[in-house]
């Protein structure tokens, strides 16, 4: 993994030896501090440009063109009335690529490296993360292009795991605000102030390509600001689960990416 991984600052194929200790603790402490963790460079930049290019083709011809206005629970709230603030609806798109189209790519070595997945349960105190079994779920590559975003949303998942393989010039930047609901708590108030630009602890942060980002996607409001300009934002997300053998329904394949 050497050839598209940088080992010596992130020791990831060596699990249980001390520096990997001291980068898992420090990844959990970002975490619980942060409620994230970046991993600047771990993809070498030229690997992830090559990625971009041969992935170019197949964005302008095969990849779904996914675009949907919601607000940030992605469903309607029946303890809400549909003009209560937390529920602001906003527009969503970007082009999808789906792992069944990026096979033999190196975001498919790395996902399905055992050695990524053990070192990711530990920064998020799991006793194992397994890899899907659905063909076109388990690693997705988003592009945004000029005037597309990624808006307010909470995820589904505890935690997100993400690649930047390409930033634009302009925009792109991922803003969030930690912890702004809870499990048992949906904070409705607390989420209306977000999104009426009232709430003081939203942070903004910009990554460069290759940077590994792990947050706490479930209960952490975030969105990626609308691109500017030619160069598109381009993303990979990594799908692994507490137990093995997960793979989406044909329900949720043709709402995601419009083929089952």
């Amino acid at each position: 993994m050497r050839d598209i991984l940088d080992l010596e600052r992130f020791p990831l194929d060596q699990p249980g030896s001390e520096a990997w200790k001291d980068l898992v603790e420090t990844c959990r402490r970002d975490l619980a501090q942060e409620g994230m963790f970046n991993l600047e460079g771990l993809l070498h930049r030229d690997v992830a440009r090559r990625a971009v290019a041969d992935m170019r083709p197949r964005f302008d011809t095969e990849a779904f063109l996914h675009q949907r206005r919601h607000n940030i629970y992605f469903k309607k709230i029946a303890d809400l009335p549909d003009d209560h603030p937390a529920l602001q609806e906003f527009d969503t798109s970007n082009r999808t690529l789906c792992a069944d189209q990026i096979a033999g790519s190196a975001l498919l070595r790395l996902y399905e490296w055992p050695e990524f997945a053990q070192f990711l349960a530990a920064t998020m105190d799991k006793p194992a993360l397994h890899v899907m079994d659905d063909p076109m779920a388990s690693v997705n590559v988003m592009s945004y292009q000029e005037g597309q975003a990624l808006n307010w949303h909470f995820d589904r998942s505890e935690f997100t795991t993400t690649l930047l393989l390409q930033a634009p010039a302009q925009g792109g930047q991922f803003e969030y605000r930690t912890n702004l609901r809870s499990d048992t708590d949906p904070n409705y108030d607390g989420v209306a102030r977000l999104l009426n630009s009232e709430d003081d602890q939203s942070k903004t942060i910009t990554l460069s390509p290759g940077t590994l980002n792990v947050f706490k996607g479930k209960n952490t409001a975030h969105r990626v600001t609308p691109i500017v300009g030619e160069e598109a934002r381009v993303i990979a997300v990594f799908s692994y689960y507490e137990q093995p053998g997960v793979s989406f329904t044909s329900e949720e394949r043709l709402g995601f990416y419009g083929r089952a």
